[in-house]
């Protein structure tokens, strides 16, 4: 039996769960999520959702940890929400934003413009003497992963002296330079 699948999810107040025809609905403060499920029943029962699978089949083994973990991504995520940040490491790189619209410098001959999605905010710091930081906060954990490795993806960290876009927190591999 799968280990995090059989942990049953617990709804928190203000937090609704609708299944019907294969669909998962959760619905809270800061939005509303869908996510479409197969091979496994997903029931609430005493405000818990449960996700169970009929058999030992290899598929049913594989989307049942995945369905649950999916389906308490998007409870967390309607009431609590989600946050990343990114660290931009480099003499001259720095971020701003106009409401959606956020304007990296990374060294290139223009700036890159990017305009992200309603569902994700955006807020930049800069401070003298630090580097400048990108906050991005959503309810939706799969939509803010893909805007963080986005705008990571414009210039990733180099391994020599680690100029780049790096998450803050995240640990790069370091290469030694020329030896003499």
């Amino acid at each position: 039996m799968s280990r995090i699948g059989k942990n049953p999810i617990a709804i928190p107040a203000g937090v609704t769960v609708e299944v019907k025809d294969a669909v998962v609905t959760v619905k809270g403060k800061l939005g509303e999520l869908t996510q479409e499920f197969s091979d496994v029943t997903v029931k609430i029962e005493d405000n818990n959702v449960i996700v169970e699978r009929s058999s030992d089949h290899k598929d049913e083994r594989a989307k049942h940890g995945l369905y649950r973990a999916l389906i308490n991504n998007m409870i967390v995520g309607v009431s609590e929400g989600f946050t990343k940040e990114l660290e931009l490491v480099g003499v001259g790189y720095r971020a701003s934003n106009q409401g959606q619209k956020l304007d990296l410098a990374l060294g290139f001959s223009h700036n890159i413009v990017l305009e992200v999605v309603k569902e994700v905010t955006v807020e930049t710091v800069s401070e003298k003497g630090k580097n400048p930081i990108v906050k991005l906060s959503s309810f939706d954990k799969q939509l803010l992963g893909q805007v963080a490795a986005k705008i990571r993806g414009f210039r990733k960290p180099e391994p020599y002296k680690g100029k780049g876009v790096k998450f803050v927190g995240e640990e790069l591999r370091r290469k030694a330079g020329k030896s003499a």
